[in-house]
């Protein structure tokens, strides 16, 4: 897979040492999660991870084993053969919710922070630094929201924003980074999200986000980006203060 770019370098990065099988299943889990890599979608073969991972050959078939089991992939062999994704990780409603109530509200009000400083910065840089075609491509992924029928659909639709908008600014910093803040959000927020109605003010916020970068007004999408990103955390806290303090108990 020579076409690797973007933010797709950034699933298949060399591993820190520490890291071994375990740390490929959660990287890739969380690439297919987030709907960077795609149902169907071909793995590169061992060969290729083993250098991309930089870790053993061993190593990757554990991590490949691992991901069969949970019917999360499948290897077929023959002339079209290869390892392809045919499975979608899933975590239970009553997981996510554990974790959120987990966070502490300095913990949420940090993540907010430092998810609003990336996408600052990121939509400063798209404006410097893409294309006019590039925009075009990036408004194309936004809409694709519209097609969304589930909760699953609409977090990687919305993900997939998140983490094109970071691969414009060309800056793999930034990618790396809105990739583990998605990953510690993205599934806790939409397990609180409905579909129906909260797809449709997504949408439209990356839309408002798109519209200004394309006329390049900084200040216009940088306040959208702090609309975008208030709005998700006020829902995240109301929803931990729901759980750990229901309405009934409150009155």
């Amino acid at each position: 897979m020579s076409d690797i770019i973007g933010f797709r370098s950034q699933v298949f990065r060399p591993l820190p040492e520490v890291l071994r099988a375990d740390a490929i299943v959660d990287r890739l889990s969380t690439a297919i999660s987030l709907g960077m890599i795609r149902q169907g979608e071909q793995l590169p073969v061992e060969n290729q991870l083993t250098v991309m991972f930089g870790v053993a050959t061993a190593t990757v078939r554990d991590a490949l084993h691992t991901l069969r089991e949970r019917g999360i992939i499948e290897t077929r062999r023959g002339r079209s053969g290869g390892t392809f994704v045919i499975g979608t990780p899933s975590t239970h409603h009553d997981v996510l919710r554990a974790r959120l109530t987990a966070l502490s509200m300095a913990e949420l009000r940090d993540m907010e922070d430092e998810q609003l400083a990336t996408g600052l910065a990121a939509v400063q840089l798209v404006v410097e630094r893409a294309f006019p075609h590039d925009i075009d491509r990036l408004e194309r992924i936004t809409r694709t929201m519209a097609e969304a029928t589930t909760t699953d659909a609409c977090m990687r639709a919305d993900s997939r924003f998140h983490i094109e908008l970071a691969a414009l600014a060309q800056s793999e910093r930034l990618v790396s980074t809105q990739m583990r803040l998605l990953t510690e959000s993205s599934e806790i927020l939409w397990s609180i999200l409905d579909v129906s109605h909260d797809r449709d003010w997504s949408m439209a916020d990356h839309l408002e986000i798109v519209t200004a970068v394309r006329t390049g007004e900084i200040a216009a999408a940088q306040n959208a980006v702090r609309l975008h990103t208030s709005r998700d955390f006020y829902r995240l806290v109301a929803a931990r203060l729901d759980t750990l303090y229901p309405i009934e108990v409150r009155e």
